[in-house]
C-alpha cells in the first residue's frame, strides 16, 4: 500500500472522527497515528470531555467491535479476560471470552481498579493474546486499547505502575474545547448525538494493511541517531529521575513512521520525531518533585529537550 493511500485513507478516518470529537484535530491525529502504529492509547482527562466518544467513533469508523470495561476496585482479572463456566447440559466447562475480545476495547477509568486487576491488560496489551485456566487465546486483530485515566489527585484512584505504564504506546490529553468549539457541540447534540452519523470508512482488513505498510516507510540512519539522541536526553537530563526506555526509542520510531505516512511521505522527516515526541516519551519519564513543584510538565520538560538535541539534515 502506497503512502497516498494510507494519507487518504487515514485522513478520511480523521475526518469522521472529528464530526464527534470537536475542535481537537491534533488529539484525533494522533490516535489515528496510534491505531496505524499497532499501539494502545492512554488518555489521561478529567471526567466528561469525549474520551469515551473518542473511543466509539475510532471503532465505527474502522467497522471494529467495540467493548467496554468499567474499572471499579471490586473489579478481577477474570472480569476482563473471561472464565470458564460448568455447562450443565454438556457436563464440561466452556469458556466464556471477557471484554477483552474486541477490536477497540475502551479500559475506562482504569486506575480506578486495584494493581492485580490492571496488571491482566498486561499481556493482552504486549503479546494481543490473553491466558486463563493454561491455554492461551489470541485476540481479534486488529486489537486496539484505549485507557482513560483520572488525575492522581482524585479520590478512589491507583497509580498505575512503571510497567504498565511503558506499554501504552502513547498518552495524550483531550482538555477542555474552546468557547467556539463547546458551542457547536452543544448545537450538534441538541436533538441527537452525532456518533450517530458516524460511518464507516475501511473495513478491518484495510486498516491491517495499513498497518503494516507504516513499517515499510524510510527511516534515515541520520533519524535514528536522532531518535535515539532524544532519547538519551531523558535519561541525562537533571530535570528528570528516571528517562525513557528503549521500547520508548522504538515506539517513537514507529510514531514517526506513521506521522510521516499520514502525511503522504514515504520517508520520516525530523520534524515527524518531533511532532511525536511528547505523547510518546512523557509518560515514560519521571520528572523530578521540584519540576512538579515548579508545575512543569513531562510535556513541558521533553519539549525544551528538543530544542537542545541537534537536528539532523532532512533526507529523502
Amino acid at each position: 500500500m502506497v503512502t497516498s493511500s494510507i494519507a487518504g485513507n487515514a485522513q478520511n478516518i480523521i475526518n469522521e472522527v472529528e464530526r464527534v470529537i470537536v475542535g481537537k484535530p491534533d488529539t484525533v491525529r494522533k490516535a489515528v497515528i496510534t491505531l496505524l502504529c499497532r499501539g494502545h492509547l492512554l488518555i489521561e482527562d478529567i471526567p466528561g470531555v469525549g474520551k469515551t466518544t473518542l473511543a466509539k467513533s475510532l471503532a465505527k469508523a474502522i467497522g471494529g467491535e467495540f467493548r467496554r470495561i468499567q474499572f471499579t476496585p471490586d473489579l478481577l482479572p477474570s472480569d476482563i479476560t473471561g472464565s470458564s463456566i460448568f455447562n450443565q447440559k454438556q457436563s464440561e466447562f466452556e469458556f466464556r471470552p471477557g471484554p477483552i475480545f474486541g477490536n477497540v476495547v475502551l479500559a475506562d477509568e482504569i486506575n480506578r481498579a486495584t494493581p492485580k486487576t490492571q496488571s491482566a491488560l498486561l499481556e493482552a496489551m504486549e503479546e494481543s493474546q490473553t491466558t486463563t485456566d493454561g491455554e492461551t487465546r489470541a485476540l481479534p486483530k486488529p486489537f486496539f486499547v484505549i485507557a482513560t485515566q483520572n488525575a492522581v489527585e482524585m479520590t478512589g484512584t491507583y497509580p498505575l505502575p512503571e510497567a504498565q505504564l511503558d506499554r501504552f504506546f502513547a498518552r495524550i490529553s483531550l482538555g477542555y474545547p474552546d468557547r467556539e468549539s463547546e458551542s457547536n457541540i452543544l448545537s450538534q447534540q441538541q436533538v441527537a448525538h452525532p456518533l450517530e452519523l458516524v460511518k464507516n470508512i475501511i473495513g478491518l482488513d484495510a486498516l491491517l494493511e495499513m498497518q503494516a505498510a507504516v513499517r515499510d516507510v524510510f527511516v534515515h540512519e541520520s533519524i535514528r541517531g536522532y531518535i535515539v539522541d532524544v532519547v538519551r536526553a531523558t535519561r541525562e537530563s537533571n530535570q528528570f529521575l528516571v528517562g525513557a526506555s528503549p521500547r520508548g526509542s522504538l515506539h517513537l520510531m514507529r510514531a514517526a513512521q506513521a506521522a510521516a505516512a499520514v502525511n503522504g511521505m514515504d520517508f520520516v522527516r525530523p520534524d515527524d520525531v518531533k511532532e511525536m515526541a511528547a505523547p510518546i516519551l512523557a509518560h515514560r519519564v519521571m520528572p523530578r518533585a521540584e519540576m512538579r513543584a515548579k508545575g512543569q510538565t513531562p510535556e513541558d520538560v521533553i519539549n525544551r529537550t528538543l530544542e537542545s538535541v541537534p537536528t539532523p539534515v532532512p533526507v529523502g
